[in-house]
């Protein structure tokens, strides 16, 4: 089971720190990723973290913006999110899987677990 927490209202240019812990078993071996759905658009690959070596991957609209991390030792990952902006508004889901190849970790039918979302709003 997943945990999604950490969001909030904000202003433009602010940041927050999005949680996703785990429990009922170890996540450790999964890569995790972060999607995003805001009002009336599907939901969209944000950020991933895989297992090994904790290599990490981007949507563009988020590079250079948004840090995903991972504490193994706490089971959750993390999102942080800084220099928000009105179009990052939008439900924050957290995600896992334990056999998620590469070439699909933006696919959201990559995952079997998915945590309950957290809204985050950025005012401008």
């Amino acid at each position: 089971q997943l945990q999604a927490s950490g969001g909030g209202l904000v202003q433009a240019g602010e940041s927050l720190r999005l949680s996703c812990a785990a429990s009922g078993r170890s996540f450790s071996s999964y890569v995790v990723s972060w999607f995003r759905q805001a009002p009336g658009k599907e939901r969209e690959f944000v950020a991933a973290i895989r297992r090994s070596q904790g290599y990490t991957y981007y949507a563009d609209s988020v590079k250079g913006r948004f840090t995903i991390s991972r504490d193994n030792a706490k089971n959750a990952v993390y999102l942080q999110m800084n220099s928000l902006k009105p179009e990052d508004t939008a439900v924050y889901y957290c995600a896992a899987d334990e056999n998620t190849i590469l070439s699909a970790i933006r696919d959201i039918r990559a995952y079997d677990y998915w945590g309950q979302g957290t809204q985050v709003t950025v005012s401008s």
